[in-house]
C-alpha cells in the first residue's frame, strides 16, 4: 500500500532513518484488502511517530501539533492503539538491549533499581490521589531500571498509594522482565515486610540502600542511578505533568521518552 510522499523541513525530535530503521518493524503495517481495495494511508507511519516524539518533547497538546505533521486525530488514535497493544514496551525491550551490549553489558540485567515519583496530575487523570510525603495531589511513577539507568518496567498508579504496596503492583507487572534479576536496590521507604515478599514471590533479593548521616546530602550507591533517569523522563515536558487520562498512556509516554534517548545509540 502506498503512502504519500511528505516533504518538510524537520523538526529536532524527528526519526533519523537509521532510528526509523531500527524501530520500523515493531510498527504495524496498513492491512490492505485485495478484494475490495481501499483508500492509501495519507500518513506515513514513520511521520505519526515523529509526532508523537514532538508531542513527548515539547508538551503541547495534540490539538497544538503543527500542520505540517500529521492532526491530533490519527495521532492520538495510533499513540493508544501502540500502547494499548505493548508496542512502546517491546521497542523499549529491544533498545535497551541493543544499548547494554553496546556498553560492555549482557543483554539482560542481574540487578535492578527501584524508586518512585510523585507528581501533579490534571483534572482528567483516573486513578488520581494524595501523597500526604510529598504534598503532591496527583499520580505516583513507580520505576525499575537496570544499573545503566535503562527502563526495565514501569507502573503508574495514584500518589496514594504507599511505596511498598506500590512496589507490589509494579513487580506483578514486570514478572515476565524479572527472569534475570537476582538483586533489586532500593531506599529505606521500601523496607519492611517488603522484603520478605519480594523473596518469596520472585525469589529476589531487595537490598536497601540506608543513609548514613540524617542531615547531611550524600551521594548514596547506584541510588542515583535511578534519580537520573527520574530526571530524564522529567525533561520531557509532556511528562513534566500527568496530562494524561488513562494510566496505560502515562507508562507509555514513559517509554516514548526513554526510547528518544536510546535511539541516540543507532
Amino acid at each position: 500500500m502506498k503512502t504519500q510522499t511528505i516533504i518538510r523541513k524537520s523538526y529536532l525530535t524527528d526519526l533519523t532513518d537509521a532510528a526509523w530503521n531500527f524501530i520500523r518493524s515493531f510498527i504495524p503495517r496498513a492491512q490492505s484488502n485485495t478484494k475490495t481495495g481501499g483508500r492509501p494511508e495519507k500518513y506515513p507511519k514513520r511521520e505519526i511517530v515523529n509526532a508523537i516524539l514532538y508531542v513527548n518533547t515539547s508538551g503541547c497538546r495534540y490539538s497544538d501539533l503543527p500542520h505540517d505533521l500529521p492532526p491530533r486525530s490519527i495521532t492520538w488514535k495510533y499513540f493508544d492503539r501502540w500502547s494499548r497493544n505493548g508496542i512502546w514496551k517491546r521497542i523499549n525491550t529491544s533498545l535497551r538491549k541493543f544499548v547494554r551490549l553496546c556498553v560492555g553489558r549482557t543483554e539482560d540485567p542481574s540487578a535492578g533499581i527501584i524508586d518512585s515519583q510523585s507528581i501533579k496530575a490534571t483534572d482528567i487523570a483516573l486513578e488520581s490521589g494524595y501523597d500526604a510525603g510529598k504534598k503532591i495531589k496527583g499520580r505516583k511513577r513507580h520505576l525499575l531500571t537496570d544499573t545503566e539507568g535503562l527502563l526495565l518496567d514501569v507502573k503508574v498508579h495514584s500518589a496514594g498509594i504507599q511505596d511498598r504496596d506500590g512496589a507490589k503492583l509494579l513487580l506483578r507487572h514486570a514478572k515476565k522482565t524479572l527472569g534475570s534479576i537476582e538483586t533489586i536496590f532500593a531506599d529505606g521507604g521500601y523496607a519492611g515486610k517488603l522484603i520478605g515478599w519480594v523473596q518469596k514471590k520472585f525469589d529476589i533479593t531487595l537490598e536497601i540502600i540506608k543513609r548514613n548521616e540524617l542531615h547531611k546530602f550524600v551521594v548514596l550507591p547506584l541510588r542515583w542511578i535511578i534519580e537520573r533517569t527520574n530526571a530524564w523522563v522529567s525533561k520531557a515536558r509532556r511528562l513534566a505533568r500527568d496530562y494524561e487520562r488513562k494510566t496505560l498512556n502515562q507508562e507509555s509516554m514513559i517509554y516514548v521518552r526513554m526510547i528518544q534517548l536510546m535511539l541516540k545509540w543507532v
